[in-house]
């Protein structure tokens, strides 16, 4: 199983591979597949819990699925991230809950939506032993401030931010930083002057790896974001299999004889 300390040496290197997972089935195809990480991301929001944010995410939530994925695996980093509210309030408690999530359910490391306040957090997690991803460019925790998902650094000063602030999540600690949905020449920009590896989604080409939320992946969700790709078809298998089960029940076909069993000792039952 790769650590984070692996993980930080693969900047440069041989890409980094991560997608998201919340449940056992899908975090066992991960890793067998050999993806070196998995997160458990408050993305399970949107994805798998209903919602049309990430905001009602609970920390129960995490906790819960981070223990599913953790049992299910053995060869990939897994890596909660921490829901809204659940740092940044006071540091105190920001630390009991992340520490809670590797002590408790047996993650490796958390991932915090970064920006200035969260700098003395990732030092603080760090210097406790918490291994901290950051996570900079677009913060789906901040879609009410935002409006909405719109493309992060996209002028001077902003991009510059994002360079100082990915700087100060490393100096502080970070051994990886999540860079979303920026222009690939800040993506790639930052890449350079980092010595930890950044992890793109929606970012371009130029970062150390890629992450994608499994279940634009697979192909199960109606929408994804321009910035994703669609691999499989797995909601359509579902629905295929569904109707089947369905129309095999109304004939008559299911279950079978070889799906039942009989007891001839109750023969006289009737």
């Amino acid at each position: 199983m790769p650590t984070t300390r692996d993980l930080r040496r693969r900047a440069g290197e041989d890409p980094i591979t991560m997608l998201t997972a919340y449940d056992a089935p899908t975090a066992a195809v991960i890793d067998e597949v050999g993806i070196d990480v998995i997160l458990v991301g408050d993305s399970m929001g949107n994805a798998v819990l209903g919602y049309d944010s990430t905001l009602p995410v609970t920390m129960e939530d995490v906790a819960s699925r981070t223990g599913a994925v953790v049992r299910a695996t053995e060869d990939v980093l897994v890596v909660a991230d921490l829901p809204f509210l659940s740092f940044g309030v006071e540091q105190a408690e920001s630390v009991h809950n992340a520490g809670r999530l590797l002590k408790e359910e047996g993650a490796d490391a958390v991932k915090i939506e970064s920006g200035p306040h969260t700098v003395a957090l990732t030092e603080a997690l760090s210097d406790v032993g918490i291994p901290v991803m950051a996570h900079l460019g677009l913060t789906p925790q901040h879609v009410n401030e935002l409006g909405g998902y719109p493309r992060q650094g996209t002028d001077r000063a902003a991009a510059e931010e994002t360079i100082e602030l990915a700087e100060a999540h490393e100096d502080a600690g970070a051994f990886a930083v999540v860079i979303e949905h920026v222009p690939s020449n800040l993506a790639a920009a930052i890449t350079d002057r980092l010595e930890i590896p950044t992890i793109g989604i929606g970012a371009g080409p130029h970062c150390d790896g890629q992450v994608l939320v499994s279940t634009d992946v697979l192909g199960m969700a109606d929408w994804s974001p321009p910035f994703s790709k669609r691999f499989g078809d797995v909601r359509g298998e579902m629905r295929r299999a569904v109707e089947s089960y369905q129309e095999a029940v109304k004939s008559g076909d299911f279950p079978g004889p070889e799906h039942s069993h009989v007891e001839e000792d109750i023969e006289d039952l009737e």
